[in-house]
């Protein structure tokens, strides 16, 4: 959410930047927000002058009241109760015109910054740099759904008399792979300076509106029937939601944090589910990192973010490249965004594992969250990334890891959390 002096004060700016992210309809907003923000500054000061003349009357009446000059002091008691009828339907009005600025206010996007590339949608995000070889065997490379069952270790026929289209059993030593390589991301991220933190799995609603828009709360999140409660997408959800109506030292900030969490996602839209495989579903695990920092520093550490991981891929022998997404492609809340993307040698193409965004001070905006300074308080940015969201990340490694028998080969980085194992190969 964008601060209202800047539609105040230079509202072709922000009427610009929804023409960058191509949502022309939402520019009428832009008048009706300051419509709605002329009334509210008129009522305010209406009521500021009725406080005043109330204040006033108030001293009026105490002098009479010493002089014994009921009669008048009670006339003047009697405007007195006139003006705070009236303050009351003022205060009213505020309230209610308040509600109605905020709900459109939210709609608004974030500007976004000078460096993103003008774009429709994904299709137009720009491939910045690409790390290690994309290597393709001259061997076939089976779909990974096939590899993992071959392997005994995906039982989707299950999944779906339990829990339906969209979820998946991993099993025996494909499993211990997965769990191998979430572990082997937090130590990582351990290393790298963040503190561990395992997050609630469910947020409330007023969390939910303050960590992104309307338009992917509808088509990601849960809602738990008959309570205030949404199972989280991504850990930065309630990660973000930790500070909610915090005043932060400064001295504390950078806040580096690296998350663990199961995600709920219900994947609604044009890509949907996969039948077979495990591209997309409703339900995966991930560690991510947060960063909270003052707004100067946030361009330094989104670079920070999305080469850790790079590097994070790059240990594990797996290609990758980094996507700057367009500005039709950000999420309202959004200043900037990129995606790393692992080489499938199968598809003989790249495919996302991770994303990176730097969300300015939107979400701050929207919970409050501030810092405490010499110069006073101030909003702080949010920055969040993946570290590694598998089963995706699970495929990238197995593609880039299969042998010609049928057996994958665990990397370097990977062994000490798989019991010294180097490969995994079908058993009698």
């Amino acid at each position: 959410m964008i601060d209202i002096k800047l539609i105040r004060e230079n509202k072709d700016l922000v009427i610009d930047n929804i023409k960058k992210k191509f949502q022309e309809e939402k520019i009428p907003l832009v008048e009706e927000i300051l419509t709605l923000d002329k009334r509210v500054r008129k009522l305010k000061l209406e009521g500021d002058n009725l406080r005043q003349k109330r204040n006033s009357i108030s001293e009026t009446i105490g002098e009479l009241m010493k002089n014994k000059m009921v009669e008048e002091a009670n006339s003047k008691k009697e405007e007195v109760k006139k003006i705070n009828e009236e303050l009351i339907n003022i205060e009213k009005e505020e309230e209610e015109l308040a509600v109605q600025i905020r709900e459109k206010m939210l709609v608004i996007p974030q500007i976004i910054d000078e460096s993103v590339p003008i774009g429709k949608d994904d299709s137009e995000n720009q491939e910045i740099e690409k790390f290690g070889e994309p290597l393709v065997p001259d061997y076939e490379i089976p779909y990974h759904a096939d590899i993992i069952e071959a392997l005994n270790g995906l039982d989707k026929e299950s999944a779906g008399r339990t829990s339906g289209n969209g979820f998946y059993y991993l099993m025996g030593d494909i499993a211990r792979l997965h769990s191998a390589m979430l572990s082997y991301a937090r130590d990582f991220m351990i290393e790298k300076g963040f503190t561990y933190c395992v997050p609630p799995f469910m947020i409330r609603s007023d969390v939910v509106t303050g960590v992104m828009s309307f338009k992917e709360m509808d088509a990601m999140m849960y809602k738990i029937e008959g309570e205030d409660l949404y199972l989280i997408g991504t850990s930065e959800h309630s990660i973000i939601g930790k500070f909610k109506n915090q005043l932060i030292d400064e001295a504390k900030l950078p806040i580096t944090l690296t998350s663990y969490s199961p995600c709920f996602r219900k994947e609604v839209g044009a890509h949907g589910l996969e039948e077979r495989g495990l591209y997309r579903v409703h339900q995966f695990e991930k560690q991510e990192m947060v960063v909270l920092c003052k707004l100067e520093d946030s361009m330094n550490w989104y670079n920070k973010m999305w080469k850790y991981t790079v590097d994070f891929f790059r240990s594990l022998d797996v290609p990758v490249r980094t996507l700057e997404c367009c500005s039709g492609d950000l999420a309202d809340l959004k200043v900037k965004s990129c995606d790393v993307e692992a080489w499938s040698p199968r598809q003989k193409k790249y495919f996302e594992v991770g994303s990176c965004s730097t969300l300015g001070d939107a979400q701050a905006r929207r919970l409050s969250i501030r810092a405490k300074g010499e110069n006073g308080n101030y909003l702080i940015a949010t920055l969040n990334n993946t570290v590694l969201a598998s089963p995706r990340g699970l495929i990238a490694v197995i593609e880039n890891n299969y042998q010609e028998d049928g057996s994958i080969l665990i990397p370097k980085a990977l062994q000490p959390y798989m019991g010294g194992m180097t490969k995994i190969e079908k058993k009698d």
